[in-house]
């Protein structure tokens, strides 16, 4: 068995590109653990939770496995569109296993909690991400730095999300959904 963690941005711009990405990196997995089957651990945020969760499931018999940053009904405050709750809730009615793990005094604690839970039970880490520090505790930036301090292997598709104004353009050669695998076997 191989377990694939997630983490990402919510907001995703380029959809069907980084799904081609996560079809790629999903192929690099398979590849690099050969007769494998999967488990996704994804807390199911809107964006790339919810991106990778599904295509993992629907191109694999993948099982999910969703670490709850939050008691439900409190996280469910964070999706604001009905849609977004439903498609929440449909995708924790298929989990394998939900795990809720122990309140802390806020939601950055919680959300960093989560990031690593899913770091501290994964083989992989599939990351959806613009390259850019963390703005906050739990952020992706934080998750994919202290992946790599722990030496997983990550799987990681540029997002594209970054804004040309704000003088942020280092990235700016990478193209959403192109995928970079970091200290795979």
């Amino acid at each position: 068995m191989v377990v694939i963690g997630v983490t990402g941005h919510r907001k995703l711009i380029y959809e069907e590109l980084l799904l081609s990405g996560v079809d790629e990196a999903l192929h690099h997995i398979h590849e690099a653990f050969p007769n494998s089957r999967i488990t996704i651990i994804s807390p199911l945020a809107e964006g790339a939770d919810r991106l990778v969760a599904w295509r993992a499931m629907g191109n694999t018999d993948a099982a999910l496995v969703v670490p709850l940053p939050l008691d439900i009904s409190e996280y469910m405050l964070d999706f604001s569109r009905i849609s977004s709750k439903a498609e929440f809730v449909t995708l924790l009615e298929q989990a394998a296993q939900v795990i809720e793990l122990p309140p802390l005094e806020n939601r950055e604690d919680s959300y960093l909690a989560a990031g690593l839970y899913i770091l501290e039970h994964s083989d992989v880490l599939i990351a959806i991400w613009d390259g850019r520090p963390a703005r906050g505790p739990g952020g992706t930036g934080q998750i994919v730095a202290k992946a790599r301090e722990m030496l997983i292997p990550i799987a990681w598709i540029f997002a594209g999300n970054q804004n040309q104004d704000d003088g942020f353009s280092s990235l700016s050669e990478k193209k959403p959904g192109e995928v970079a695998f970091e200290n795979f076997p």
